[in-house]
């Protein structure tokens, strides 16, 4: 069995490999902004900032891992100052990479993000497309990729995932649950034909505990296989859920620009990259990973977020209570989008 570092350990993400990697045996270090919720005797839970230089050094001397989860990243809320996400994202990657490298510790699975890129695609995202970002949030994350790549004497496998789902996933799904669960109409723009690529959260972990294991690093999109129209993606929720909610259709120009508006506005918790899934096409084409790892997807879309659903529905009045968690395991505050679930 090996020791391992997990960035982010306390996140969505971060708690769920750094559980995976104890149930296989293996001694964990994990550092985060917010205190662990895990226990464990293999378990070693730090409340730090990768950016703190001495910091690092200590913990890496004190775990010795063999390889480093990078998943440790300030999302882009409105309560997250915007110097403060590219100093967590980009200076403490790169802190992050000068300590490992000062360690002798050489293997790095980091992930990224297919915010990478500000627009849709009409056809399957390969990794020699030239990201793209149109927002800080990916700005940073391909910093992080060029930081860590560019770092002499590391193996670096670049994880490019969209969005993670799985059993207690909420942010931003809350809203969506929320509709569902109290028989809403759900809406879709454009009449939901866009088909837009998640990942299920033990369908990545696998993938980055074969990137660790794998002799040479690399770039990899990855994504869920057969992928539906987010129309259809509802579609098989509602079906699942039991719940009374119909599927409703927005008209996309005037709903993207009213969408704009209120972001501009701050009433609404949507921002650019949540334009694109709603209304645009995403999806990676996954066979480098799949040739390169022999690794394969598990859950469809649909699957993932009705298990996700359900979660939510069996625990919504603990969820509504939840505090000082990482924002992907509370609900998002709803804003503006209350007035559309008050006329659904």
């Amino acid at each position: 069995m090996a020791s391992v570092l997990v960035t982010g350990g306390a996140g969505f993400l971060g708690s769920l490999l750094v559980a995976k990697l104890l149930s296989d045996g293996h001694d964990v270090a994990s550092i985060d902004l917010l205190p662990s919720t895990a226990s464990h005797l293999r378990l070693r839970p730090v409340v730090g900032d990768i950016r703190d230089r001495d910091g690092m050094r200590a913990l890496l001397a004190a775990a010795r891992p063999e390889v480093v989860f990078h998943c440790a990243a300030l999302l882009a809320h409105d309560t997250i100052d915007k110097r403060e996400l590219w100093s967590s994202n980009v200076d403490g990657t790169a802190v992050l990479a000068d300590a490992m490298a000062e360690a002798g510790i050489r293997k790095i699975v980091y992930l990224s993000s297919n915010c990478l890129w500000g627009r849709g695609f009409d056809r399957p995202v390969t990794e020699d497309e030239s990201p793209a970002p149109i927002e800080l949030y990916g700005h940073s994350k391909w910093e992080g990729e060029k930081i860590l790549l560019g770092q002499p004497g590391l193996i670096v496998t670049v994880i490019r995932c969209p969005t993670i789902i799985d059993e207690g996933r909420l942010g931003l799904l809350a809203i969506l649950f929320e509709f569902i669960a109290d028989g809403r109409r759900v809406w879709t723009v454009g009449g939901g034909s866009n088909r837009y690529q998640f990942i299920y959260a033990a369908d990545l972990i696998d993938a980055m505990l074969k990137s660790w294991h794998a002799s040479s690093g690399g770039v990899y999109g990855i994504g869920a296989d057969n992928v539906t129209t987010m129309r259809e993606t509802f579609a098989h929720v509602i079906a699942g859920s039991g719940s009374g909610s119909m599927l409703g259709k927005l008209p996309k120009a005037p709903t993207l620009a009213a969408m704009r508006l209120a972001h501009l506005l701050r009433v609404s918790p949507l921002g650019p990259y949540h334009y694109r899934m709603i209304a645009s096409d995403f999806v990676f084409d996954t066979r480098r990973i799949k040739n390169a790892l022999g690794w394969r997807p598990t859950l469809t879309n649909g699957e993932m977020l009705l298990k996700a659903y359900r979660y939510y529905h069996a625990n919504r009045q603990e969820v509504a209570a939840r505090k000082d968690v990482s924002p992907h395991r509370q609900s998002a505050k709803m804003g503006v989008i209350r007035v559309l679930k008050w006329l659904s």
